[in-house]
């Protein structure tokens, strides 16, 4: 089993060599305008998935994909040449939806800003319902304590014994 620091640290440098060989080398023109978002890497160090993201619609991300797939033989070479391992991993890309999860994100925050904006012109003008105080404030309900303690002295007889008992 492969430290997971070891494995992180080949996923960062797998990454950085991805990411320059798409700008440097491969001169594809299908390949778009690509970022290299993540690179994760299994434990035993012999697949690596890289995710992308491609600035465009979808026929050039389609077309990215193409020209990803087609140069991932060079790509998994140099990998293997920069990196030193005695198995180089491989590759495979993965289109990452970061850019339309944030769009839908983004979306659903401001339907809820429209909607707490919405409930907070209601709440101006509204009124409570019912009494403006609705806890009791009687003063008859002190009185009754003392009338219980009351009830416990006439139930002594005065004499010795545990209160509550009758006398032996």
């Amino acid at each position: 089993m492969v430290d997971a620091a070891r494995a992180r640290k080949l996923a960062d440098r797998i990454q950085q060599i991805v990411a320059e060989m798409l700008e440097r080398r491969i001169k594809d023109p299908r390949l778009g305008f690509v970022t290299v978002t993540d690179t994760r890497i299994t434990n035993d160090l012999r697949d690596a998935t890289v995710y992308y993201t491609v600035y465009g619609s979808d026929g050039e991300r389609a077309e990215t994909a193409a020209a990803l797939e087609s140069a991932k033989g060079v790509i998994r070479s140099e990998v293997g040449r920069k990196t030193g391992v005695r198995h180089t991993p491989s590759i495979t890309f993965v289109m990452d939806s970061v850019m339309e999860n944030v769009a839908h994100i983004d979306d659903l925050l401001a339907r809820a800003r429209a909607k707490d904006a919405e409930v907070a012109r209601a709440a101006q003008s509204a009124t409570p319902a019912g009494d403006p105080n609705p806890y009791r404030e009687d003063d008859e309900d002190a009185g009754d304590e003392d009338d219980d303690l009351d009830g416990l002295d006439e139930a002594e007889d005065g004499e010795d014994g545990p209160p509550g008992r009758p006398a032996p």
